[in-house]
């Protein structure tokens, strides 16, 4: 069959009209798409939701402290004595204090150590010596498989070839591979407390209580924070240093924090060791209320003062709990930031720090009456910002009982006389070691270190006292709370229709005799020990016979029957 191009035309014609309908439809579709499709971007962006920027809602009472932070500024409690100056620098003495190294000393005694220890075939690889100011630390490095203790028993030989004093022995040195030997200089150098308070260590410190103790054995100021301690026991034989280490306490809070920050109450049964401190009353010292000293030296006062503190720490910690705070540091925080509203009872709490010197003369005078609140107050008071600060020359287990080591976790030792002192102290020997004169050894319940205690002189506490007593102060002393005491029988209220039948015929038995004893009661009336007791109480109350004398018979304070029977009448008719 001939193939022309006209019989092919059908076939093309229908292939190419098949063609542009698959074209057109597939335009029709996009063209019908493309409506829908810009409605469906339209709807879209009808629909986009504008998601509003939402704070979170805050307290009227936090809306109220920034607006009196933004108006007012931060609360400052310095600023009722705004122009305090602290004391300067030139107050405090200056010693000659370049620690002077004799060579031909170090090498004797380097000598003399390598010496004895080969007559016990103790070998040493390496030593080392570091001065400080009153003593030389050798560290030496043992051969290998030389036993420590070995070491440590020869104590005394080492003394002895040294011909020296309070020698002491570490083994090993805590953190160090080493051990070492403490010898002291033969020229000894002052540490002077200026020295320390104007170290760097000191002036840069952060601490919320910084005390500046002394200077280490490699001569570095050491610091620390009575607020971390956070009470502190010092013992020490007479003349050893006690008073001065005090006196070194306080004067770097007096250097470090304003009259407004911290507040002392000061102990002195001496009567003579804090006397200077009187001056800066109205500054710096708290006392009870109608208390002339605020130096307190009588015991009675004592026991008053003790049971107030114990007050004004519940006290505090009622406002902490409706702060809903945790220590004094975020409670103060908080009042600054004008969030604690003062007519609810806040305000802005300064540390308080307790200072007993002679701790073991109040033992002796008022015993539990003084240690139950002490106790109460080293187990609680840390929180609330009061410190104790103990001082005793005794450290004898009855005057250091076990519940107040349990919470003096930080301890200074002075010289002492025996070992057994010095584990009384420190729960561990060494103290009996020392030299004296300053020489201490402090510890927070972890590493012991040997330090030379800061020397601060009477003149100069009393250069210090008179700057800032000089000073305008506050219109008085810090007021402690009133604390009333509550005297066995003084009390006593018994209401006349509880008392005893035999009443009447005891007060007759005790105005006759004119003695009041509860033993005459059961003799004359024939009673037992408890029921004359109670009328002895009912006799009191009626004010018959006085309160309670000790040993003594009370006293009868109704002379004669006719007045007994004037005063029982009283009582009727009223």
């Amino acid at each position: 069959v001939e193939l022309s191009l006209e019989n092919l035309q059908p076939t093309i014609s229908k292939h190419s009209d098949v063609l542009p309908k698959k074209h057109e439809t597939s335009v029709n579709i996009e063209n019908e798409l493309e409506p829908i499709l810009k409605t469906d971007i339209v709807k879209e962006k009808e629909v986009e939701i504008n998601v509003a920027e939402t704070k979170e809602e805050e307290h009227s009472l936090e809306n109220l402290s920034n607006q009196l932070v933004k108006d007012f500024g931060e609360f400052d409690p310095t600023l009722e004595l705004g122009n305090f100056k602290f004391p300067t620098f030139n107050l405090l003495k200056q010693y000659n204090e370049s620690i002077s190294v004799d060579p031909e000393e170090l090498e004797a005694n380097k000598d003399k150590i390598v010496e004895t220890l080969k007559n016990y075939k103790i070998g040493i690889a390496e030593i080392k010596a570091t001065v400080g100011p009153t003593i030389t630390l050798y560290e030496i490095v043992p051969d290998a498989g030389i036993r420590i203790s070995k070491i440590k028993n020869l104590e005394d030989d080492i003394a002895l070839s040294l011909s020296a004093l309070g020698i002491r022995i570490i083994a090993p040195i805590p953190g160090k591979g080493t051990i070492g030997i403490e010898v002291p200089n033969k020229k000894s150098t002052i540490v002077s407390m200026h020295s320390v308070i104007s170290s760097k260590k000191f002036q840069e410190s952060t601490m919320e209580l910084p005390i500046a103790l002394g200077k280490t054995i490699s001569n570095e100021t050491f610091v620390v924070d009575l607020a971390k301690m956070p009470h502190l026991l010092m013992a020490g034989a007479t003349g050893q240093g006690k008073s001065v280490g005090l006196n070194a306490v306080l004067t770097s809070l007096l250097y470090k924090k304003h009259p407004a920050e911290v507040k002392f109450i000061l102990v002195d049964p001496k009567k003579v060791e804090l006397t200077l401190f009187n001056k800066i009353e109205r500054h710096y010292l708290a006392k009870l209320p109608d208390v002339e000293e605020a130096i307190i030296t009588d015991t009675t006062k004592v026991v008053h003062t003790l049971n107030s503190l114990c007050i004004e720490m519940d006290n505090r910690y009622d406002l902490l709990k409706s702060a809903m705070v945790r220590n004094i540091k975020e409670y103060n925080a908080k009042f600054k930031q004008r969030k604690l509203n003062p007519n609810d009872g806040h305000q802005f709490l300064p540390y308080i720090v307790l200072v007993i010197d002679e701790f073991a003369d109040l033992i002796m005078t008022a015993g539990k009456e003084v240690e139950t609140p002490i106790a109460r107050l080293a187990q609680l008071a840390r929180a609330i910002g009061i410190h104790l600060i103990v001082a005793t020359q005794r450290p004898s287990v009855n005057v250091i009982t076990g519940i107040i080591k349990a919470n003096f976790p930080a301890r200074i030792a002075f010289r002492v006389t025996s070992k057994i002192d010095s584990r009384t102290i420190l729960d561990a020997g060494g103290a009996d070691q020392l030299i004296g004169r300053g020489d201490l050894l402090y510890t927070a319940g972890n590493e012991i270190n040997r330090i030379q205690c800061a020397f601060v002189d009477t003149p100069e506490v009393e250069k210090i006292t008179d700057f800032i007593g000089s000073q305008k102060a506050y219109l008085e002393a810090y007021q402690l709370p009133e604390y009333i005491d509550d005297e066995s029988g003084t009390s006593i209220d018994i209401d006349i229709s509880d008392r005893d039948k035999l009443f009447k015929e005891a007060a007759e038995v005790i105005v006759t005799a004119q003695q009041g004893s509860a033993s005459l009661l059961q003799r004359k009336l024939k009673l037992g020990y408890n029921r004359a007791g109670r009328l002895i109480d009912q006799l009191e109350a009626a004010g018959i016979v006085g309160g309670f004398e000790g040993s003594k018979a009370r006293q009868v304070l109704v002379a004669d029957f006719i007045a007994l029977e004037q005063l029982l009448e009283n009582e009727k008719n009223s």
